[in-house]
């Protein structure tokens, strides 16, 4: 049996069809609800997204899977050592004590790819790679220093606007290397998602000639991540009829207010909408790539974000601030098994990002309790590969092969959420609780009857909100006395 794990960046579950109660997309050019009414409740643009959808329908979708540390690199964290991160470290490289799925999976004899675009993990000491047999890292996304002679002039930019403050400074260089990148893209072919799916296919192709089994590919694919600027048709896909307003493909995270009206803000989210697409057109690549080369049917594949986006529902664009509502934190999640378990159904439990590795383990029959060996030679004494030391680490997720295959209902009561350091939610299908740990702000949201989180009733339900705070800080209890962390 074989693992393909595709990530697409910053996906909104209600941006994809599949995740959508209604399911599939509108017809092109065609907008859902206008940013303007949102507060009667979570609007949507399902854009569409059929070969996802399709990925879907022979498989499970996970109605309700939310990330646990935010954002990029806290999310892969969790993935790739099934472990909680929120409540003891944020943003940080891969550490030497950190087993790792590539690592597990390379010691039980498997074929491996990291294939990615996503620059974070390229950058120098973040160890992303480590365990994987082969990586491709494809450069140029959003601000990877990639491009550096390229003359470009921002003021000259009609998709980009500054704030006139003091982010000027900081923003400026970033959306200048943004520019300099840019001069690559050409035509469809050269943008970022189509030169990983193409790597990514390359590699199955070349080692399907020797063997179609026992291999590993992990597909990091960093769009819909801003910056949104698709080519067509996807630039005018879901445009409005009639804008004729400026299209911000790069907004400068913060406030929407005295930055962008309504209708641009708008009109970002529909290029957003079809940057969707057109990762959707180059997933649906790979996947009838893997169905021509007689990969599909004996492999596990799982479709996951890591996160959500917000676009002005809570006052800001982009990733701003550590609010964890849910723009931001709902994201799809849709595992397709070979044998068929779970196929076409949906499941409402709640699962995190930390249950994806011990799902891939179950999976090919490997414990979920890991065995850590540092090898080395010892003094004096040949082969040089003796067990210097060891290690017993328990996963702190859980498979979700049982909710697939219908042996249970739940793993968890609640979803537990954070931003390390700033913020921590916890979640049920009935409630959301927030956490701000600076200045110490809390907040109450009922998502029965406030699924966007816009009215905070804690001060009409407070002793909710106490029995939330305190499940919440069991969790984040537990998980410091575990690592032996004191805060």
């Amino acid at each position: 049996m074989n693992v393909v794990v595709i990530v697409t960046d910053s996906l909104r579950a209600d941006h994809t069809g599949y995740m959508n109660s209604a399911g599939g997309g509108p017809p092109a050019g065609k907008v859902a609800k206008s940013l303007r009414d949102r507060h009667g409740g979570p609007w949507s643009l399902a854009a569409q997204t059929p070969n996802l959808d399709r990925l879907a329908g022979e498989g499970t979708v996970f109605e309700h899977y939310y990330p646990e540390g935010l954002p990029t690199l806290p999310v892969r964290t969790a993935w790739w050592t099934g472990l909680w991160t929120f409540p003891v470290h944020g943003w940080r490289p891969f550490q030497l004590s950190d087993v790792l799925l590539a690592e597990v999976l390379w010691d039980k004899g498997y074929t491996s790819a990291l294939v990615a675009d996503t620059y974070h993990l390229h950058k120098p000491v973040y160890g992303a790679g480590r365990g994987f047999d082969t990586v491709v890292w494809i450069r140029g996304q959003e601000y990877d220093p990639w491009i550096v002679d390229a003359e470009v002039d921002l003021d000259a930019s009609p998709h980009h606007r500054l704030r006139g403050d003091e982010s000027d400074e900081h923003w400026r260089p970033l959306f200048e290397q943004y520019l300099r990148n840019a001069t690559t893209l050409r035509r469809e072919p050269d943008y970022y998602v189509a030169r990983t799916v193409t790597a990514a296919i390359e590699w199955l192709e070349h080692m399907t000639q020797r063997q179609k089994d026992r291999l590993f590919l992990w597909v990091d694919c960093f769009d819909p991540h801003e910056a949104w600027d698709p080519p067509e048709p996807y630039w005018s896909m879901y445009k409005p009829d009639g804008y004729a307003g400026a299209e911000i493909t790069d907004p400068v995270p913060g406030p929407v207010q005295g930055y962008m009206t309504p209708d641009e803000v708008e009109r970002t989210r529909t290029l957003y909408a079809g940057e969707v697409t057109l990762v959707d057109k180059w997933v649906g690549r790979l996947l009838d790539r893997m169905r021509e080369l007689g990969l599909y049917d004996n492999t596990l594949i799982i479709h996951v974000s890591d996160h959500g986006e917000p676009f002005g529902e809570h006052g800001i664009i982009r990733k701003a601030m550590a609010l964890n509502y849910e723009e931001l934190v709902r994201s799809p999640l849709a595992i397709r098994h070979p044998q068929g378990i779970g196929a076409g159904t949906r499941v409402s439990a709640l699962v995190q990002s930390v249950d994806l590795m011990p799902t891939i383990l179950d999976f090919l029959g490997l414990p979920l309790t890991l065995e850590q060996q540092y090898r080395a030679p010892a003094r004096d004494l040949f082969p040089q590969d003796m067990i210097a030391a060891t290690k017993s680490v328990e996963l702190e997720g859980r498979s979700l092969l049982p909710l697939m295959a219908g042996r249970q209902r739940r793993i968890r009561d609640f979803a537990y959420i954070g931003h390390y350091g700033r913020s921590w939610t916890i979640r049920s299908h009935e409630w959301s609780f927030h956490m701000f740990l600076r200045p110490g702000e809390r907040r109450l949201y009922n998502l029965r009857d406030d699924p966007g989180e816009q009215h905070d009733v804690l001060q009409d339900h407070q002793p909710v909100a106490r029995e939330l705070e305190l499940e919440l800080r069991r969790l984040v209890d537990v998980v410091r006395r575990q690592r032996g962390v004191v805060e």
